[in-house]
């Protein structure tokens, strides 16, 4: 690995996400394969490498959504925009990754106040190019007036504030990832969405989504947490809550797609339609965890003055997938779609890339944990079910140890319920089982664990 790490000649590092090549600038250090947590900006250009798995699915969805036509109809153009698109990443991901007969069809914008970021996407666009060439006139049908912007190889690029380009326009698709909270982004994003659509929304204030910090959850999402085993799962729904009633208040409804806690922000995928009636449903699709005596929760419309300190919310209490969107992100879905063959990175080391045979099978592992458990787990999320925290089920049970997950969701399946491990910085799997079922099969693997005495 040492030659992997030597910089290029002018002090940057290239560094393939997927099987897109990126320029490093050189102040930031070759990234780590599979790296955790928050990463420290070091200056214009930055790449968040631990951001990786977000857009890794976010191609995978997009790819889903041109080969099963559940957003547009087939044949027809999908306008996609990345708001806040900083050097590009990601819509190159997108143009170099996303299969080449689907290309001519998707319409992908890209935003940011940043000149020197939007530069840098450029740069890094015309001297990494995808492999179909894609030459439009400026795009002047999606504006009442000469769009400001400019076209390059199939990316729209603009240089404005993200609330105006995401209103300028009916997307079909938009991605909304800001440093912090997206709060102050989502009036708009929901307002620029045309009637059946598709948004991603990040955010990585988490203190605030957890219950953490109390004071910023009520101020941005109104909603209270509790700082649990499931305050990650209550980060997500709090988000999803936000989105739910935010498209309420401008007639539409949403329908999770995939949302998840992964690492040290949140990212939810949901579909937007416009429906008066949809709008007015949504608070059956909102209220309260209630932490339960025995461990475990339920979710109700409102809880009871009692029930107030024990109680997180208002947040989404309905679906958080997909079943068979998120049945389809598969590992081996990841690495046909995301990982390049290798004459390409013959091409790449051509180019430049200090790439070997330890990169390729680090950067294939990634690919796979970026969709690790999501289709096991994918018929459960979709529905009624209960999450546990492994190490919460000895003190549940009584039992003094914890089985190994494998164990236990094997015992679960044999008593005739449905039970997947789903993805989590900590050890959760999902099931449909009654509580004291689980209990049940928890003693019974607890009984059959050698001790270790």
């Amino acid at each position: 690995m040492a030659e992997a790490n030597q910089p290029n000649d002018d002090g940057s590092h290239l560094w393939m996400e997927g099987q897109t090549l990126v320029a490093l600038q050189a102040d930031q250090e070759r990234p780590t394969h599979m790296p955790r947590g928050p990463a420290k900006r070091s200056g214009p250009g930055f790449l968040n490498p631990a951001m990786a798995p977000a857009r890794t699915r976010s191609v995978l969805l997009l790819t889903d959504a041109m080969q099963h036509d559940w957003l547009v109809k087939a044949g027809h153009d999908l306008r996609a925009l990345d708001a806040l698109c900083a050097t590009g990443v990601r819509v190159r991901r997108w143009r170099n990754e996303i299969p080449e007969e689907f290309q001519e069809r998707l319409r992908i914008s890209a935003n940011d106040l940043d000149v020197t970021a939007l530069e840098i996407l450029e740069a890094s666009h015309e001297r990494f190019p995808p492999k179909t060439r894609i030459e439009r006139e400026e795009e002047t049908d999606r504006y009442d007036r000469p769009p400001e912007g400019k076209s390059v190889n199939g990316i729209f690029i603009m240089q404005k504030d993200a609330r105006i380009s995401l209103m300028e326009s009916a997307y079909q698709w938009i991605d909304l990832d800001p440093f912090g909270s997206p709060v102050s982004f989502l009036d708009a994003a929901i307002q620029g969405l045309s009637r059946t659509a598709f948004i991603e929304v990040t955010a990585t204030d988490t203190a605030a989504l957890t219950g953490s910090s109390h004071s910023s959850g009520q101020r941005r999402y109104g909603a209270k947490g509790i700082v649990d085993s499931y305050a990650h799962d209550d980060a997500v729904r709090v988000l999803l809550g936000l989105i739910a009633t935010t498209a309420a208040r401008h007639d539409r409804c949403i329908e999770p797609v995939l949302a998840l806690f992964d690492g040290h922000h949140v990212r939810v995928s949901v579909k937007v339609r416009r429906s008066r009636d949809g709008a007015s449903e949504v608070l059956k699709s909102m209220g309260w965890r209630v932490r339960l005596e025995n461990g475990s929760y339920r979710f109700a419309h409102h809880p009871e003055p009692k029930q107030l300190e024990v109680a997180s919310g208002p947040l989404w209490t309905g679906p958080l997938w997909d079943a068979h969107i998120a049945g389809r992100m598969t590992e081996a879905f990841a690495i046909e779609t995301c990982f390049p063959s290798e004459e390409r990175l013959v091409e790449y080391r051509q180019a430049g890339l200090r790439w070997s045979e330890a990169d390729t099978e680090y950067a294939q592992r990634e690919l796979r944990r970026s969709v690790r458990y999501i289709a096991d787990a994918a018929d459960l999320m979709s529905r009624d079910h209960v999450l546990y925290h492994m190490d919460d089920l000895p003190n549940m049970a009584g039992t003094g140890q914890v089985p190994k997950m494998e164990t236990l969701l094997n015992g679960l399946q044999q008593a005739g319920f449905a039970a997947a491990r789903i993805p989590d910085i900590n050890p959760f799997f999902v099931t449909d089982a009654p509580h004291e079922r689980v209990l049940e099969v928890v003693r019974s693997a607890a009984e059959k664990k050698p001790s270790t005495e």
